[in-house]
């Protein structure tokens, strides 16, 4: 059996998982495993949560909070904005005052309910006490509509407050704001396109949805929480939600359950034992010069400029073996298994990361028996990317520096939905390949060439993709050098550094560890007249 359960205090969220799926459940909320979020600008959580923002708030911090969640802006966020600034309004003047983000909590039961409502005494003089209307926001395609009518939310949380505070819910439902979820034909273009877009946005109804309570609903849920807790083993539920779940690759390798767990004892921060960073610059800006100085460098080279440089080099190109043709992509890998293997090399170098995907399409359409993605659109796209991206997290995995180099791309327009355009920067790769690549390393950097001198610049912002896990540092850029690298990570990691000899050094402080949606609150957490602010996880 599970030893000592953790997991006693569940929402409407884990329960539903559950239901949906046990191992899915262990995966999420037993084993703690977390997955990298979605940078696709239409993110559920994301914009749900910048929905949520914005009804309590305002629209300009809903929209700050959305663009800071992703490291560039493109212009299929600037399409999600102009939803958001139509919606949000038209929201809020549907629903009443009322009081946002209240936290309920029981001993089996957590839930956070979206306003609440008062009843006005004067209008409804024979109600005695304080009663409220109770509602919850759904950011949905319309046909699902009748869906979240069935759901046992509205009346678990009915339940559960007028139990813990004695506050009355009079009446109960929903605010639905239908998705409108169109794309771009070919024969339009971009202003076009947000023309038919706001045409969209004004046919939208916004609806309130009222449901009766049904104490059943409340029994289903305290049952499947006894099932849960008194669960030996999570099977896994196989159907067509499948594709959309965060944890399919972990569910097709193999059951978890053989993992080691680490222990529970903090881990000190500490970015300098393995760096791993990702440059990118214009061409002879100084990215392959900066990393001589690493540590006994090897450099992966795909484009032979590395005649200014001492380091080892490993050319990545196709290669003959007898008559056999080596690919550019094989010979990669094979380094890679050497490298796992062990070495002597300190810092490895990829040299450049944009080659290094070419080649892996080349190598993927051997496989496929293809000439392009378009030959079989349903697989190939997804092929190349899991393949380039599978192996890319197996070098960074390995013990070394590792140092990934890229062009800098600024052929790219993004157009506000003023109709300004301005120049996007960011490295030469696709960008759903980018972001994915941001995840794995720990800071990313483009190479600065002023008239005082060459920077390294952490800046991140709509325009420049960069930034990184890295934080607190208060830096913006740092000289193009490896000492000046160094001398970064050592400060970042409150070390001493070459500059503060007389300030002794002090260890790394633990990080905080991210609270899941499933531990024990206090007791101070259940909300009296005044709702306590939350971070949102998920939503159901």
């Amino acid at each position: 059996m599970v030893e000592e359960v953790k997991h006693s205090v569940l929402g409407y969220s884990a329960v539903s998982t559950f239901e949906q799926c046990p191992f899915k459940y262990k995966c999420q909320y037993v084993d703690g495993l977390q997955t990298l979020p979605s940078a696709d600008a239409a993110n559920p959580l994301i914009i749900g949560t910048a929905l949520h923002r914005g009804i309590e708030t305002d629209v300009d911090t809903a929209i700050r909070e959305y663009f800071n969640s992703f490291p560039i802006i493109t212009d299929q966020h600037i399409d999600e904005e102009i939803k958001l600034r139509y919606l949000i309004p038209k929201v809020k003047e549907l629903i009443p005052e009322g009081i946002h983000e209240v936290q309920v909590v029981d001993t089996n039961f957590m839930g956070t309910l979206d306003l609440l409502v008062p009843v006005s005494k004067a209008l409804h003089p024979e109600l005695d006490g304080d009663w409220f209307d109770l509602f919850d926001f759904k950011y949905i395609n319309p046909k699902n509509q009748g869906r979240y009518l069935k759901s046992r939310q509205p009346h678990l949380y009915k339940y559960y407050l007028e139990k813990r505070t004695g506050k009355r819910i009079r009446n109960m439902g929903f605010i639905f704001i239908p998705k409108v979820q169109i794309r771009q034909k070919k024969t339009e273009d971009l202003f076009q396109f947000r023309q038919r877009l706001m045409e969209e946005l004004k046919q939208v109804q916004i609806t309130q949805s009222f449901v009766d309570y049904d104490p059943q609903m409340v029994i289903d849920h305290l049952e499947l929480t006894q099932d849960i807790l008194t669960c030996e083993e999570f099977p896994k539920n196989p159907t067509r939600l499948c594709d959309w779940c965060d944890y399919k690759n972990y569910c097709e390798k193999g059951d978890l359950n053989d993992m080691a767990l680490p222990s529970t004892n903090r881990v000190p921060v500490n970015f300098s034992q393995h760096k791993k960073i990702w440059i990118y610059g214009a061409p002879f800006s100084g990215k392959t010069t900066v990393c001589d100085a690493a540590p006994t460098p090897l450099n992966l080279n795909t484009d032979g400029n590395v005649k200014a440089v001492t380091m080892a080099r490993l050319p990545i190109k196709d290669t003959m073996e007898g008559r056999q043709k080596k690919l550019a992509w094989e010979v990669f890998k094979g380094s890679i298994d050497d490298l796992e293997a062990g070495s002597d090399f300190e810092t490895i170098v990829c040299d450049l990361l944009e080659d290094l995907y070419e080649s892996c399409r080349l190598y993927m359409y051997k496989q496929m028996g293809i000439t392009h993605e378009s030959d079989d659109s349903f697989r190939a796209w997804d092929k190349v990317r899991t393949e380039f991206l599978s192996t890319i997290r197996r070098l960074m995995n390995l013990p070394y520096n590792i140092i990934l180099i890229s062009h800098e791309d600024m052929s790219k327009d993004i157009t506000k939905r003023t109709g300004d355009k301005i120049t996007a920067i960011k490295p030469n790769i696709q960008d759903k390949i980018a972001n994915k690549i941001a995840g794995m390393v720990d800071i990313v950097c483009r190479v600065l060439v002023e008239d005082d001198g060459r920077y390294l610049s952490f800046k991140s912002d709509a325009v420049v993709f960069g930034g990184g896990r890295i934080t607190g540092h208060g830096k913006t850029q740092i000289p193009l050098t490896w000492d000046a690298i160094e001398e970064f990570y050592a400060t970042v990691n409150g070390q001493k550094t070459a500059e503060q000899p007389e300030v002794p050094a002090e260890p790394a402080q633990p990080e905080e560890p991210i609270q899941k949606a499933v531990d024990t609150p206090p007791a101070e957490a259940i909300p009296a007249d005044e709702p306590k602010r939350r971070t949102r996880r998920t939503r159901s």
